[in-house]
């Protein structure tokens, strides 16, 4: 009796094994497709996943099936789809619930805040430009005797302009997405 229960126990064990190596498998597979440049962590009581993404942002995310501190994943993932899986995913009870007038409200305020930071980096690189002129800006007085400092403020010039160009190209895609 007691070889069987060892068996068992051991059998569990390597089961409980496979089941996490799996899991481990979808969440760096997912971490993958969200452009992870951190190891994914889990937030505390819930199932989602946070990680920072290649551009600098936190990314969030979940892993249906995916418990690798507990024995609940043994699901087979050819039984479901991934969209009925993540469809009967629970919410935890103490994840907090916000009623769709509060984000809507949250959204528009988003959204106009985006418009804002949009219009000022346009203003911005507007004025990057007219500061460049066509490249090749009039040296100042004390630029006229080094020719060093005179690239140095035009390399400053075409850096202000590129960022700019990239806040805006940024600031767009993010009201898109939206």
């Amino acid at each position: 009796m007691a070889a069987r229960k060892h068996a068992l126990h051991w059998c569990a064990a390597a089961l409980l094994g496979c089941v996490a190596a799996a899991s481990h498998a979808q969440l760096a597979q997912k971490a993958k497709e969200e452009g992870c440049t951190d190891k994914p962590v889990r937030l505390t009581g819930s199932e989602m996943y946070k990680c920072i993404s290649k551009s600098g942002n936190a990314a969030y995310f979940n892993v249906p099936d995916s418990t690798p501190d507990t024995a609940s994943s043994t699901r087979s993932s050819s039984a479901t789809s991934s969209t009925t899986r993540s469809a009967t995913v629970p919410t935890p009870s103490s994840f907090p619930k916000v009623d769709a007038g509060t984000q809507k409200s949250r959204d528009d305020l988003r959204r106009r805040v985006l418009q804002d930071e949009l219009s000022s980096e346009e203003k911005l690189l507007a004025e990057a430009k007219v500061a460049l002129g066509d490249g090749t800006p009039a040296p100042l007085p004390e630029e006229r005797t080094s020719a060093q400092k005179y690239a140095d403020r035009v390399g400053r010039l075409r850096q202000a302009v590129q960022l700019h160009e990239r806040n805006v190209d940024a600031l767009k895609r993010e009201l898109a997405a939206r």
